[in-house]
């Protein structure tokens, strides 16, 4: 990838991931940004990339870019029984009426996501050294990592564009990049006081934690 290019990737041949220059602006990384609101956008993007090593299609890797099994049985077992769920869980977002979202397909980014938020709002708790996060504009600390989160994804496609996301693209729409992984979280779960009666709502037992 170029530096001018807003993206960034895993190459797990070389076990390294890359964030080009370009990606270091607004809304993924902002210098006059709360700290809450990095993690959540920026942070959330390592952590994505991270996970791509223990995706469906990175964990087939070792530490040294080996095409090779390194699991054992009863853990692959256990990592292919949570990859199933969080399958349904997106063959079952219609981003079309006429038109799913192809779980088996978005897998890996869909691991990516979920293991990114998980792996950002540790680091971000981390970040605050046992202090407790200001309040501000009303929102708590947490409140602005899971908002810094959904922010990177805020965008608008016409309809023949999302019917060839879905139909061809290993990256869900972005709507449910975000309500995807986030139904499964617990912190932000906690953080809004999600309940059953709300739209969020994932009941415990559904919900998938792989790493």
């Amino acid at each position: 990838m170029a530096p001018q290019t807003v993206n960034a990737y895993n190459d797990p041949t070389k076990n390294e991931i890359v964030f080009p220059a370009a990606i270091l602006q607004p809304p993924f990384f902002n210098m006059a940004a709360d700290d809450a609101v990095n993690y959540g956008a920026i942070g959330v993007v390592i952590g994505h990339e991270m996970g791509h090593s223990f995706d469906d299609q990175g964990r087939r890797f070792d530490g040294d870019g080996n095409l090779r099994d390194w699991w054992s049985e009863y853990d692959a077992a256990a990592y292919e029984e949570s990859a199933s769920t969080l399958v349904k869980q997106f063959d079952a977002f219609e981003a079309l009426p006429d038109l799913r979202v192809n779980g088996k397909l978005t897998l890996g980014e869909n691991i990516g996501d979920l293991t990114g938020i998980a792996i950002a709002y540790r680091a971000y708790l981390k970040s605050l050294g046992g202090k407790e996060a200001p309040v501000l504009d009303g929102f708590t600390g947490p409140q602005r990592f899971f908002i810094g989160y959904a922010q990177v994804w805020r965008s608008r496609y016409r309809e023949e564009a999302i019917r060839r996301q879905v139909l061809s693209d290993p990256h869900a729409p972005a709507e449910f990049r975000v309500n995807g992984p986030l139904r499964n979280s617990p912190e932000f779960f906690e953080a809004f006081g999600v309940k059953e009666e709300d739209g969020m709502w994932l009941p415990e037992g559904e919900r998938v934690k792989i790493w």
